[in-house]
């Protein structure tokens, strides 16, 4: 049965990995790049932030520390939000690249620790601290997840490519009756 739920968990977390890459796809470089929501959201800081994510909880917190320096936990730049969006010099390819590798490094974890493995999140509150690894790929796996939902979003509001289903539910006027059946019954509220 563990092995069961290692796998499906850890198929759930390749699974959100690959759409939240796909939402890139056939974007310039300024698309990925640009601040979407008021916060600043961005398709390309979305990616840079899961990097250091998978590579502290799944990596450095059960004790398989990073096999690359992030410079952005290594200069403390990280705890000012420097994980959230990529400089001018850290291109799509180099953020792509380190996220590939935090997940090969991740996928090592998983599986030759077992999701009973212990860990230890020092960040977090002390008596929150000592965790296990089937902790940390589930607390991974929701927060890739989210932030693959996160990029569905912004990537619709860059060029109103909707995510995995939009195509599967209908055409551009299956669309256009959709947002005016939507508007008219919360203009009924108004």
């Amino acid at each position: 049965m563990a092995e069961e739920i290692t796998k499906d968990l850890h198929r759930y977390l390749r699974q959100s990995r690959e759409a939240l890459l796909g939402r890139l796809d056939g974007l310039s470089e300024y698309d990925v790049r640009r601040p979407v929501t008021p916060s600043a959201t961005n398709l390309l800081g979305l990616v840079k932030h899961l990097v250091g994510i998978e590579f502290g909880y799944l990596g450095n917190c059960v004790g398989r520390p990073a096999p690359v320096t992030l410079p952005w936990e290594e200069d403390g730049s990280v705890w000012e939000g420097a994980d959230m969006w990529a400089k001018p010099d850290e291109s799509r390819d180099y953020i792509v690249g380190l996220y590939q590798r935090a997940w090969q490094h991740s996928d090592e974890s998983i599986e030759q620790l077992g999701l009973d493995a212990p860990a230890s999140v020092p960040w977090w509150p002390e008596d929150r601290r000592q965790t296990t690894l089937g902790s940390l790929v589930v607390r991974t796996l929701t927060d890739t997840a989210q932030h693959a939902g996160h990029a569905d979003i912004i990537r619709e509001a860059i060029d109103g490519r909707g995510g995995k289903d939009h195509d599967e539910m209908g055409d551009e006027q299956w669309w256009t009756n959709q947002w005016k059946r939507v508007q008219e019954a919360a203009d009924h509220h108004r």
